[in-house]
């Protein structure tokens, strides 16, 4: 499907407007001079530049959410006599106040500070406050001016209505929004509604109004006595589609619908990248807005987001795109252990989520029992993701070769036992308060390897990957053929002997890969599980006598420091010089995963690995991400589109941090050798009754020298500087 269809199914006219919060408040400070740039620079060209009004003592008008300022600004560490007590719609707080100042007194002393902790501080402390008619100077498409705290200031004897009728004057606001009845009726007979349309805002719903002391939740109730002082409503992303306690959606609820039949647009707030919104859209920011501009019931006309490039992106690019077809040429989706974002690792339900989601090659690692069954699971240790150590504690052991903790190993168990056991659905950023889906926590069956194979035949997927490791150690000291399993299972399932299926087989020892080099049917991937910094000449010779491919982190691609990227290596170039296939891993959707580069937006990790840097797959733990992105016209870099999703230029965003604060340099990372890449020879089959360790093999290190590849959608370092040199200030 081309992009220009894409936008279609949208009324004419009615294409979701990108309302960017404070500009790119989810980078920096909020409505700071950078982020105000920023959101204009990397989203749709008619993306609305939100200001929080707020007024100094003086009367002069600044952008700013927080109205104390302590919240967002240096104030407390300039003024630190100023703090005072209010009371705010019915509440007293302490803290500084703009009323309690001229403009002068903040915008020559006082800096703009990030006020959500778990972003960058980084950029914290060189802006100042804007003033309204300072962004208005950046020329954005469309301006919209929220006062939210009326009230507030008409008590301080500062009157916002005689404010905004004073700069309705000289200044093009095309929004006015506010949460108070009274200020709305007054300025509804005082602006000129062809230019400027009025909005009712909503706040949570047992919050009372304080012109007509009512609930918001009553307030609702009554839309048609909106349409007396407003054309549309900006309610909380709740207000639409709840979330339960449990993290988990509601059915949709009829405001949109009822809205757009009293002639009121419904705008709706709250969305950030880097907050949890529910389980449902498995981390994926895009797979949210779409829920609210996409789907078979309603659109809302407008939203309100911290990170409006992904907002952007979701409306110009995913947008009524889900059945387009993804082109036959172009990076492979690969998936890790099934699609074991969703549900546990390795079960039937992963593989059939995978399957379902897009997914070209499906994995299996594998895993031997004491029975000698080869089935799939991530890791030779079950304790961690089963429930093997409340099944069986007594088996908990130490193998030095395999791992430096104790665990409950498979082949130490048949498969019967391991069938009496539990998946348990890993969530590997849960000390980050991000759980994985947990109604799915213990759903799904443990696979054979067979089993799998019989899968991909009947659901016909592109290929299949084989993942082998520990196969030295199992002949050694199990009496276990990992090789020999693998090929006889492939074989059984004629798998060697077809064409139409790719079949590729991993692993971190050369000598494994040997074992299956005399059938050129199968794809040699040489797995390199250490960060390495390049590949030079002599090892990428060497490894193209083993492998066809390699498998390397994102580290070994992508150098990152202090959470910015900061280069490209060269390993993806010398890779493919040598006609050797990349596949990068590990990508996973939560944002506590990715640097503040990609803007907490997997879709912007993606642009990066696979229209950037040429990638030839993915391997991903969410392969619904992954194939959306492909599918979409904004990932073909030929394609005619109106907005491009950007992929990360190393640097750029580092480069506007002070010298003196930049975080330190990691180490280097070591280029891979000759040494890291050829094993000895598998040894021979032991008596496993009588069994003894096998020495362990040293780590092979891994790789990262830096190259320069050009952004393909425009130069983001160039967006970068205007946003902190504007013109016009």
């Amino acid at each position: 499907m081309s992009f220009s269809l894409s936008l279609v199914f949208f009324t004419v006219g009615s294409q979701p407007v990108v309302i960017a919060r404070g500009g790119y408040s989810g980078i920096f400070p909020d409505s700071s001079r950078s982020a105000f740039q920023f959101a204009m620079s990397t989203s749709l060209p008619d993306v609305i530049l939100f200001c929080d009004l707020q007024l100094t003592k003086d009367g002069q008008g600044f952008c700013q959410t927080s109205l104390q300022l302590d919240n967002s600004t240096t104030i407390a560490s300039v003024f630190p006599k100023g703090q005072k007590t209010y009371n705010v719609n019915g509440h007293d707080h302490p803290g500084w106040f703009p009323s309690d100042y001229t403009f002068d007194q903040l915008s020559q002393n006082v800096s703009l500070t990030q006020n959500i902790y778990s972003r960058t501080n980084l950029f914290d402390g060189y802006t100042q406050i804007s003033a309204v008619e300072d962004v208005i100077r950046l020329k954005p498409h469309e301006f919209w001016l929220n006062i939210q705290y009326a009230s507030f200031y008409a008590q301080r004897k500062l009157d916002p209505a005689l404010y905004v009728e004073m700069a309705l004057r000289i200044l093009k606001i095309n929004y006015i929004s506010s949460p108070e009845v009274g200020f709305l009726k007054t300025l509804n007979l005082k602006v000129n509604k062809a230019k400027t349309k009025l909005v009712f805002r909503f706040l949570e719903t047992d919050t009372v109004e304080p012109t007509t002391n009512q609930t918001y939740g009553s307030l609702l109730k009554n839309l048609s006595a909106v349409t007396s002082f407003a054309s549309g409503i900006l309610v909380p992303k709740g207000y639409i589609w709840p979330v339960s306690k449990d993290m988990y959606l509601k059915p949709a609820t009829a405001l949109v619908a009822d809205a757009h039949k009293q002639g009121l647009q419904v705008y709706a707030s709250d969305f950030a990248n880097d907050i949890v919104a529910s389980y449902n859209y498995s981390y994926d920011p895009t797979a949210e807005y779409l829920q609210f501009i996409d789907n078979s019931q309603f659109s809302v006309d407008g939203v309100l987001t911290d990170f409006p490039s992904t907002a952007s992106e979701s409306v110009a690019c995913l947008a009524h795109n889900q059945n387009a077809i993804r082109p036959a040429k172009g990076s492979l989706i690969i998936s890790h252990n099934g699609a074991s974002g969703v549900y546990p690792a390795c079960t039937d339900l992963a593989y059939e989520q995978a399957i379902n989601d897009g997914t070209d090659i499906i994995d299996c690692s594998i895993q031997m029992t004491k029975d000698e069954v080869a089935f799939c699971f991530d890791s030779a240790d079950l304790s961690a993701e089963t429930t093997a150590l409340l099944s069986f504690p007594t088996r908990s052991t130490i193998i030095r070769e395999i791992q430096k903790e104790t665990g409950i190993f498979s082949f130490e168990l048949t498969w019967s036992e391991i069938q009496t056991l539990k998946p348990q659905l890993a969530s590997p950023f849960q000390q980050s308060g991000l759980k994985r889906n947990p109604a799915n926590k213990s759903r799904g069956r443990f696979v054979t390897l067979s089993a799998f194979l019989e899968l991909a035949q009947t659901k016909a997927v592109t290929g299949i990957l084989i993942k082998i490791q520990n196969a030295a150690y199992l002949a050694s000291n199990k009496g276990l053929n990992m090789t020999d399993a693998v090929a006889t299972a492939l074989s059984n399932a004629n798998f060697d002997k077809q064409l139409t299926q790719k079949v590729l087989i991993q692993s971190d020892d050369s000598q494994v890969l040997s074992r299956f080099k005399g059938n050129q049917n199968y794809q040699k991937v040489l797995f390199i599980s250490n960060t390495i910094s390049a590949a030079p000449n002599t090892t990428v010779a060497k490894i193209r006598k083993y492998a066809d491919a390699v498998s390397v982190r994102r580290s070994s691609i992508v150098k990152s420091t202090g959470s910015f990227t900061w280069a490209f290596t060269s390993v993806v170039d010398n890779m493919h010089t040598a006609n050797i296939s990349v596949y990068v891993y590990l990508l996973r959707n939560e944002f506590v995963n990715m640097a503040f580069d990609y803007f907490s937006d997997p879709l912007v990790e993606l642009a990066t690995y696979i229209t950037s840097l040429g990638v030839d797959g993915v391997v991903t733990e969410y392969p619904a991400t992954a194939n959306a992105y492909l599918r979409s016209p904004c990932s073909n870099p030929k394609a005619n589109t109106s907005y491009s999703i950007l992929a990360v230029q190393p640097g750029s965003l580092l480069s506007l941090v002070p010298n003196e604060i930049l975080p330190p340099a990691a180490a280097p990372a070591p280029a891979l050798n000759v040494g890291d890449i050829v094993d000895p020879p598998l040894p021979g089959l032991s008596n496993a009754s009588a069994s003894t360790p096998a020495a362990v093999p040293p780590g092979k290190p891994h790789s990262g020298t830096a190259k320069n590849v050009g952004n393909l959608s425009f130069c983001l370092v160039t967006v970068l500087l205007l946003s902190l040199h504007p013109t016009g200030f």
